[in-house]
């Protein structure tokens, strides 16, 4: 079988149980440094994650003290970071969704792990297969789900962790085990499905609030019907449209399905969510900035709320 399908039936394989065997993560030692020879790795010890900080060009970053090491079930040993030059952010999500998945927690190891094996754009493939075998990003995002799964992570949690990452390598600049076309094809069919439940996303809200709003459709699903039962074709809609919009990601269409209704039954959350925290830093800028204006801000926010909660008060 050539690379490519191989690359591509491991980013794509279909639903199933991965037992759960912790022992599969353990201490990998510690690389050489500054002339020390370096420690190896001890299958028999658990894995110790000794984590040192750094703060670079005002992010934060944070370096691996001893490797990590995983027995993977289809690609062997694992030894992670190949260079003590790694950095990792931990968990690589959003601050939007991390109330969804944290930054650490149960899939902490499987996170370092498979930050180490795609590492950063610019930057050298960071694995060390000790059966030297070369691990692509699709192969080291299976490796993750499977990691997690080993770790105790809950199955929604690591399928929704596992697609974000697949999304990410859609369009990651770095080499794919994919033809081009297939990549240009998964491309598009990522890019639709994100567009056509946002669009419907949209005109459903217009249809459920009872307004014409500019360019918003009517979505025969929800109609004119009491807002209760608007409310739950909506839901429905939000289930049923990315399922059908996923038999375009081809092999990839478990990952289109839970994209594409993650997206859309989140959509109004992750709205206000990125309202608020827009909020919030205009408001860290301006105080950063000007304190003056910041507590002009305050003072007008705070007259507003009493003045309309003692109108409203009144009536």
């Amino acid at each position: 079988m050539r690379a490519r399908d191989r690359g591509d039936q491991a980013g794509a394989m279909a639903p199933r149980p991965v037992a759960q065997q912790p022992r599969r993560f353990y201490d990998g030692g510690t690389l050489p440094r500054e002339g020390a020879p370096g420690e190896p790795p001890d299958p028999g010890a658990d894995p110790r994650i000794v984590l040192e900080r750094h703060a670079e060009d005002g992010v934060e970053l944070f370096e691996l003290e001893r490797r990590l090491a995983y027995d993977d079930r289809h690609v062997g040993e694992l030894l992670v970071p190949s260079t003590p030059e790694f950095r990792t952010d931990l968990t690589s999500v959003p601050a939007l969704f991390t109330w969804l998945v944290p930054k650490t927690g149960a899939h902490l190891p499987a996170a370092l792990l498979h930050d180490a094996l795609v590492a950063g754009r610019d930057d050298p493939a960071s694995y060390v297969s000790t059966e030297g075998r070369e691990v692509d990003r699709v192969t080291a995002d299976r490796i993750f789900r499977d990691a997690m799964a080993d770790t105790g992570t809950g199955v929604i949690r690591r399928w929704i962790v596992w697609t974000a990452v697949t999304v990410a390598t859609i369009f990651v600049g770095r080499p794919v085990p994919w033809t081009p076309a297939r990549q240009w094809s998964y491309r598009a069919a990522a890019a639709l499905t994100i567009a056509a439940v946002v669009y419907l996303g949209y005109s459903a809200t217009s249809d459920l609030l009872d307004r014409s709003w500019w360019l918003a459709v009517d979505v025969p699903w929800m109609g004119e019907r009491p807002f209760l039962v608007e409310l739950v074709g909506g839901l429905a809609g939000a289930i049923v449209v990315p399922l059908a919009l996923s038999l375009l990601w081809g092999r990839l269409r478990m990952a289109g399905a839970i994209a594409g209704v993650m997206l859309a039954v989140l959509l109004h959350v992750t709205v206000a969510l990125a309202v608020i925290a827009g909020t919030y830093v205009a408001l860290e800028r301006l105080a950063r900035r000007s304190p003056v204006a910041a507590w002009v801000v305050a003072a007008a926010v705070v007259a507003g709320a009493l003045a309309t909660f003692g109108l409203l008060s009144l009536r």
